[in-house]
């Protein structure tokens, strides 16, 4: 599901078209929709989180990368580093 599909109400539209066959005739019925939704909802938050998470490490080890070549070239040019 893609972020304009959230903005754009697609995602309402997808939770609410459910095929003829899956419609709920009663509570229990309805509970388990509910919950499928739900489930899905946390495993796509969870996914979006995982990735998020993957990307600030990788970003992290970026910066500390680029933070230790900075210190090196200062050494090397004789400029006084600094911690």
């Amino acid at each position: 599901m893609e972020q304009n599909d959230i903005q754009s109400g697609k995602l309402e539209d997808n939770l609410l078209s459910v095929p003829e066959d899956q419609n709920p005739k009663n509570v229990q019925d309805l509970t388990g929709l509910i919950q499928g939704v739900l489930k899905q909802t946390q495993e796509r938050f969870k996914h979006m989180s995982d990735e998020i998470i993957g990307r600030i490490d990788t970003m992290s080890k970026r910066i500390d990368e680029l933070e230790k070549n900075i210190t090196e070239l200062m050494a090397q040019s004789g400029l006084d580093v600094e911690s």
